[in-house]
């Protein structure tokens, strides 16, 4: 395997890790937001209000973004695979 080859590789991680990550990370920052809106225009200053809807929020997004989730990381591994046997 060569160099360039290696960082092709390293290249398509990092991008299937970013399709991954990025509807949990956008539901995440969004509910802060709103949460922090609520907050500051009630002036109520609850630590767990900020963690118990944004952990809601995430497990909701994870569960309904499993299927593409596993088809991404199965494509990927499908594609380290092939490489891995002909190279």
């Amino acid at each position: 395997m060569t160099g360039p080859e290696v960082l092709d590789i390293g290249r398509e991680g990092i991008w299937v890790l970013i399709k991954i990550s990025a509807p949990i990370m956008i539901v995440g920052l969004v509910v802060g937001v709103i949460i922090a809106l609520f907050q500051a225009l009630t002036q109520i200053q609850e630590m767990t209000l900020v963690f118990v809807p944004k952990i809601i929020a995430i497990f909701l997004m994870l569960m309904l973004t499993m299927p593409f989730l596993g088809a991404t990381l199965g494509g990927f591994t499908r594609l380290l695979m092939e490489r891995a046997i002909t190279g």
